[in-house]
């Protein structure tokens, strides 16, 4: 399920990466941006286009959890991303991630816009 999520999302697949994602889904983050499916999917779709890679440098995994590190290379740097989700019934739940916003706004600007 994570794989498949990850996939979507680095490969710009907007439905893809939502139909993974359950009807519901809970959102957390520390962005300034309203904490939605619609909106985390275009602001993840977004920073795999503006990025030269999108690398999953570790991965942690229970029954019904996972947690994922990513490194967004860009020109002049990386944006690390931590993202934890939890699955039920084949879908994603919850999903909460952390940002390394400092980095996030001067290497990508413009992204989150």
């Amino acid at each position: 399920m994570a794989h498949g999520y990850v996939e979507a999302w680095t490969h710009g697949d907007r439905a893809r990466a939502l139909d993974l994602i359950g009807p519901g889904a809970t959102v957390e983050w520390n962005l300034a941006l309203p904490a939605d499916v619609p909106t985390l999917v275009d602001a993840l779709t977004r920073l795999a286009a503006a990025s030269t890679a999108v690398r999953l440098t570790g991965e942690t995994y229970t029954a019904d959890r996972a947690a994922l590190v990513y490194d967004c290379t860009a020109p002049g740097g990386t944006v690390r991303t931590i993202e934890f989700l939890a699955v039920a019934d084949g879908r994603i739940r919850e999903i909460r991630q952390v940002y390394d916003v400092t980095a996030l706004r001067r290497l990508l600007p413009g992204v989150l816009d």
